[in-house]
């Protein structure tokens, strides 16, 4: 079994790149690729840049990634209630490819965040819209206050309620 993990977010130090990272982790007998969306950086999405250049090659690049999984594992970041501009980008050039960007594939959709909410607003969201381009969302999970409930340098949920919730979703794949 493979799983293809990733954080909805740019940053280096992406807290929903190491909650992915975790949760992917914890599938029993699976191949795990985490990929960064620093790896698929295109130009600001527009129908004349399309015209222009045609299929970006690095969206092409992202949903051979996808085509390769049984499972995903995606955990997006919240930028003022929604997607991170970087996660929306390579959702917009990979859509205009083929509509069903997750391509059917089962998916643990997640969200953290410093806050209290841990992503609420992005995870409703992606919960709502996902299934319409190819998502198959088994479940969703919420990390609420991340720096309070997850151990950076462990890789881990250090909440044992919250981690033994998101052991018991992953064990329900």
């Amino acid at each position: 079994m493979k799983i293809i993990a990733f954080g909805g977010s740019p940053s280096k130090n992406s807290i929903n790149k190491k909650l992915a990272t975790y949760a992917a982790g914890l599938f029993e007998n699976a191949e795990v690729e985490v990929l960064d969306l620093n790896d698929f950086q295109m130009p600001l999405f527009s129908v004349d840049i399309e015209a222009e250049i045609g299929q970006h090659p690095l969206a092409k690049a992202f949903l051979e990634k996808i085509a390769t999984a049984d499972i995903l594992v995606v955990s997006l970041a919240e930028n003022n209630g929604n997607y991170s501009a970087a996660f929306k980008n390579v959702f917009d050039w990979c859509s205009r490819i083929g509509a069903k960007v997750f391509q059917e594939k089962p998916m643990l959709l997640m969200a953290t965040s410093p806050g209290g909410r841990g992503g609420a607003s992005v995870l409703e969201i992606a919960k709502n819209a996902f299934p319409r381009y190819g998502a198959i969302v088994k479940a969703t999970f919420s990390l609420p206050s991340f720096n309070d409930n997850f151990d950076v340098a462990n890789g881990k949920i250090s909440n044992l309620e919250l981690d033994n919730q998101l052991k018991e979703i992953v064990k329900g794949f």
